[in-house]
């Protein structure tokens, strides 16, 4: 494909649409240099990532790529022994970070995504550079204190050296505060000094580093304070000598690391330019095209993607399986170029791995070459006609195209004579399906709508256009030629009866019965589509009506079934119910019968008189309900209850179980469930108050320390508080949440346990207790 077809077509506006759905800047590298591709195979591994990813976003997630920047140059920068800045080296672990956080999120999706879980394999994780890296830089570039122990003393010097300077000037900035412009402390050249008015130099005294624009004010380092700064500036030079060294450590161990690292990039870029298909497809709400090398396209409700959605007219369009060629005729009213433009650019963006905006079920071919030639082609600097332009193109073109080519053109032999050009147009025609290529010509010539039937391969087609409104409607009608408009364009305009009837015989027989075809040919087909939409409709509300009915039917046997069903279990569990409750009765009097002097038959009648006791289910429901509501206290020893199934009264001898009580009822003492007894009134008894127990001040402390956001010096800080508020409160173990970021305050929470006196261990948090991102500290 070259340059300029693709520039023809506006393919480089379907590319900006692209860059604007990648999430990074390689992604973004990559979807520019897009092209399409002629070879069937890998068009349909482009369409399956694309698809791939489509499904990601259909579930309404979406891969995580943040953090992800292009370290490449500075990759090979470190190869030849550069030494990265600290942003640099900020950028590699970030980089590292997020191919971990998208290999992890693809290898956990449950969708079958063979080709995107092949990527996420093999991205290699290099957690030990980025741990390196993140536990000497923070998040805002800058090198910590803990990168080494050398540096960590350093910067304890420099702030001890400070400290010093500043007291000594504020002495000065007190005691000689009328011999100050100001009673401030600044710095100038590194240094720090006092502003000090230029009568009062040699009172003060010291070395002068600048005065103000004026010059009554000197900014002067008094001697007093020359050698603390002299030993500052020593300490700072130490400090820059230190973090060049560690710099220069980590880039080489990204050095040692570059071939990996090049390669987790390139896989990066590959998938953010997936995903940014994927996302650009579901903006035009496009479906993914079946490929074929046949040269069939058939799509339908096709919309032309650089068209605003609730401007553009869907069409059906279809190609090279009934006939190879289209020509579409009729006025030059705007809609023929814009479907021969959709149909050149689907045919790009599907060999390019892009969905395409049409109904599901869309095909698409792929083509050796797509050639057009649209548009003015008028060159002034070759002092060529548009007609020669024209012609210059369409000869380039006849001596390229095969039967794998898509041909495009666009107003056929306009520019000159009308009955040359058509002549010339329909030579030129026959020349381009005689090879077998795909066409798709428009034309305004009357000759050739006639050209469709008298050929094989061909057919016409026009541009729809309301006579009334006086508007085209940019549908577009296989199968039916462009009629002329003029007559009645002219007539609603208020031209003349006579003027348009003397017009009318001013043209051939020949060409009115053609237009009156066309016409009649024209309200055949309007009246047909009117009677289709009628009996479409009618079928439609019939198959509604159909399924409405079949489910409401289905959803009445289902709720007579479950009826049913719940009855019969019901019915069942409250006779299961009486019969337990008999049979603990019958034993609990038999048990009684020597007290009771009763005689043995008399209890069998007793027991079988209660075998065909049928339960009031209603009377069982309301006392479940009444139970339930009353099941929900706690019963304590002693407590009076009454046990609904005998409607006696009792107390709660002890708790048997976990909803179950032993009470004594009368001289009975049986088990019971609690929703089975119902409390009355708590036996009053003396309940000895507990002594008062003295916590401490800090009792009400959580048994968890949040520092996720907090500075790194701030969040010792609270931890050391934290911990003593928690040993004060009794408690065996805390936890404290850092989060997982770069690990500099995970580690920074672990050297302060280490050193700590009263925190016996320290681990990462298990699988439920946050992992990583919580550190756990058993205290003494």
């Amino acid at each position: 494909m070259n340059e300029r077809i693709l520039h023809r077509l506006e393919f480089g506006k379907v590319i900006e649409q692209l860059n604007n759905q990648t999430a990074t800047s390689i992604g973004k590298e990559r979807s520019s240099q897009l092209k399409p591709s002629t070879d069937i195979d890998e068009v349909n591994v482009m369409q399956a990532e694309t698809d791939e990813a489509s499904q990601i976003l259909r579930l309404n997630l979406n891969v995580p790529l943040g953090g992800i920047s292009d370290i490449r140059a500075s990759v090979k920068r470190s190869v030849i022994g550069g030494s990265l800045t600290a942003e640099e080296c900020l950028n590699v672990a970030n980089t590292l970070y997020g191919a971990r956080q998208a290999k992890s999120f693809l290898q956990k999706t449950e969708e079958e995504l063979p080709i995107l879980k092949d990527l996420a394999e093999r991205i290699v994780t290099l957690r030990d550079l980025e741990r390196q890296i993140s536990s000497c830089i923070d998040d805002r570039g800058e090198i910590m204190d803990n990168a080494s122990v050398k540096l960590r003393s350093i910067r304890s010097s420099i702030r001890t050296f400070e400290s010093k300077v500043r007291d000594k000037l504020d002495s000065y900035t007190k005691s000689h505060t009328k011999m100050l412009s100001d009673a401030i402390i600044t710095i100038r050249n590194d240094r720090y000094v006092l502003p000090v008015k230029q009568e009062h130099r040699g009172t003060i005294g010291g070395i002068v580093h600048d005065q103000s624009t004026s010059g009554a004010t000197l900014f002067m380092e008094p001697k007093a304070i020359v050698d603390l700064n002299n030993q500052l500036q020593e300490a700072k030079v130490k400090e820059k000598q230190e973090i060049e060294r560690i710099l220069q450590e980590l880039s080489a161990q990204i050095a040692a690391d570059e071939a990996i690292l090049s390669e987790d990039v390139s896989i990066l870029a590959k998938i953010d330019f997936i995903v940014a298909r994927a996302k650009l497809g579901r903006q035009m709400k496009a479906a993914m095209p079946v490929m074929n090398d046949n040269g069939i396209i058939d799509v339908k409700q096709a919309r032309h993607p650089l068209i605003h959605a609730e401007e553009v007219i869907p069409n059906d369009v279809a190609l090279g399986d009934d006939y190879t060629s289209i020509v579409i005729t009729g006025p030059n009213t705007g809609g023929k170029t814009v479907t021969l433009k959709m149909i050149g650019l689907f045919t790009l963006m599907a060999q390019s791995g892009l969905q395409i905006p049409a109904a599901d079920g869309c095909e698409m071919a792929v083509f050796d070459n797509v050639f057009a030639d649209i548009g003015d082609e008028q060159s002034i600097e070759q002092s060529l006609s548009t007609f020669s332009s024209h012609m210059t193109n369409i000869v380039s073109i006849l001596r390229q195209v095969n039967h794998k080519s898509l041909v495009l053109f666009d107003e056929l032999g306009a520019g000159t004579d009308p009955q040359e050009g058509a002549a010339l147009a329909m030579s030129i025609l026959d020349d381009v399906v005689l090879r077998g290529a795909r066409v798709v010509a428009t034309t305004h010539y009357p000759e050739l709508k006639a050209y469709g039937y008298n050929r094989d391969n061909v057919v016409n087609a026009s541009v729809e256009f309301d006579v009334e409104t006086l508007k085209p409607t940019y549908r577009l009608l296989i199968g039916v030629p462009g009629r002329s408009n003029a007559f009645d364009i002219a007539k609603r305009l208020g031209l003349d009866k006579s003027v348009i009837d003397h017009a009318k015989n001013q043209i051939g027989v020949n060409s009115e019965s053609v237009e009156n075809m066309i016409a009649s040919l024209d309200e055949s087909r309007r009246q047909a589509e009117a009677d289709y939409d009628e009996a479409h409709g009618v079928l439609q509300e019939s198959e509604k009506l159909y399924d409405d009915l079949t489910k409401a039917w289905q959803q009445f046997e289902k709720k007579q079934d479950d009826l049913y069903q719940k009855a019969e279990e019901k019915a069942e569990k409250a006779l299961q119910k009486a019969r337990d409750e008999a049979e603990r009765i019958v034993d609990d009097i038999r048990n009684m019968k020597t007290d009771a002097q009763l005689k043995e038959h008399e209890w069998i009648d007793a027991r079988k008189k209660l075998e065909k006791a049928q339960p009031d289910l209603s009377a069982k429901a309301s006392d479940k309900s009444k139970s339930t509501t009353a099941g929900d206290r706690e019963l304590q020893p002693g407590d009076e209850i009454k046990l609904l199934s005998a409607n006696q009264r009792g107390t709660v001898l002890e708790k048997s179980g976990e909803k179950e009580y032993l009470v004594q009822v009368g001289i009975m003492k049986v088990k019971v469930k609690r929703d089975e007894i119902e409390h009355v009134k708590a036996k009053s008894q003396n309940i000895e108050k507990p002594l008062a127990t003295v916590k401490g001040s800090s009792y009400h402390v959580k048994t968890e320390l949040d520092l996720r956001g907090e500075r790194f010096e701030d969040a010792l800080t609270q931890l050391e508080k934290y911990i003593d508020d928690a040993l004060l409160a009794g408690y065996p173990k805390v936890f404290i949440i850092h989060g997982k970021g770069t690990g500099a305050l995970r580690k920074g929470v672990k050297e302060f346990a280490k050193n700590h006196p009263r925190i016996g261990a320290d681990r990462s948090g298990a699988e439920g207790e946050g992992g990583s991102g919580v550190t756990v500290l058993e205290l003494k």
